[in-house]
C-alpha cells in the first residue's frame, strides 16, 4: 500500500514540470505572434498611406489638363513616381527583415 502512494506522488511531481513547460511555451508563442502581428500591421498602414498619397497626387495631376498647368502636372507625376519607388523600397525592406 505504501508503494502505491509513493508512485502516485511521483507521477504528480512529473506532471508539474511538464505543465509548466507547456504553459511557458504557449506564452512565448503568443507573445511572438502578437509582435509579428503588430509589425505587419504597421507595415500595412505605411503601405496604405503611401498608396493613398500616390493616388491623390495622380488625381491632382490628371485634373490639371490645361497647357498652362502642364509643368505643375508633370511635377505631381514625378512626385507620384518618387513615392512609388519609396513604396517599393519599403516593401522590399520589410520583406527582407521578416526573413
Amino acid at each position: 500500500m505504501g508503494e502505491e502512494v509513493e508512485s502516485v506522488g511521483h507521477r504528480v511531481s512529473a506532471a508539474a514540470p511538464l505543465t509548466f513547460t507547456i504553459v511557458i511555451t504557449f506564452q512565448l508563442l503568443s507573445g511572438w505572434l502578437e509582435r509579428l502581428k503588430k509589425k505587419r500591421g504597421s507595415t500595412n498602414a505605411t503601405v496604405i498611406q503611401f498608396r493613398g498619397e500616390i493616388k491623390q497626387l495622380l488625381k491632382e495631376a490628371s485634373s490639371l489638363s490645361q497647357p498652362s498647368t502642364f509643368a505643375q502636372a508633370a511635377k505631381l507625376r514625378r512626385l507620384a513616381a518618387a513615392k512609388e519607388k519609396e513604396l517599393a523600397n519599403c516593401i522590399v525592406k520589410t520583406y527582407l527583415t521578416n526573413q
